[in-house]
């Protein structure tokens, strides 16, 4: 049995500070809703939690995410953004 939390309908492996479905089903009603005008969201905020989980889990910097998570500018972006709203 696999340490590594189960992802559903994953595109990568997962790390060991990826989000488990349990962990994320408490926390998505937790995350601001989308605007619901301007610009659709893009984004997968599960592959954002996980990528501010990597950070802070692995100690690296922000450049250095994985290539398989989002891009650092977006994750640092949305990690400031909920930092100042207090999330």
């Amino acid at each position: 049995m696999s340490r590594l939390p189960e992802i559903a309908h994953s595109e990568r492996r997962a790390y060991p500070s990826d989000m488990s479905d349990a962990e994320w089903d408490i926390l998505r009603p937790l995350l601001p809703p989308a605007k619901g005008f301007g610009r659709p969201r893009t984004v997968n905020l599960r592959e954002i939690l996980n990528a501010i989980f990597y950070v802070q889990r692995s100690g690296c910097q922000w450049e250095m995410l994985p290539h398989d998570l989002p891009p650092h500018e977006t994750v640092y972006k949305y990690f400031q953004k909920w930092h100042r709203q207090g999330i």
